[in-house]
């Protein structure tokens, strides 16, 4: 299985260690699942956007008066 040296200053390695204990986890453990998460976290994102474009032509026709398509962000970035 594959794995991974991470360096930290001595700081830094304090708050991480303080963060894996408030989760009652060993620093291995929160390390992955921090990981883990944040990939989670970045597919839920990607797919909520993609939905919200693939509904925004049916919203803008149900609700004209709210932000005209051409003054509105797109995706993530307008969030």
């Amino acid at each position: 299985m594959p794995s991974l040296n991470v360096s930290f200053s001595e700081e830094e390695m304090e708050g991480v260690r303080a963060a894996a204990a408030a989760e009652g986890k060993s620093l291995k453990a929160y390390l992955h699942d921090l990981g883990v998460r944040e990939m989670h976290r970045k597919r839920f994102v990607a797919g909520a956007t993609a939905w919200a474009d693939r509904l925004r032509g049916e919203f803008d026709e149900a609700f004209p008066d709210e932000v005209p398509p051409a003054g509105r962000g797109h995706g993530a970035a307008a969030a």
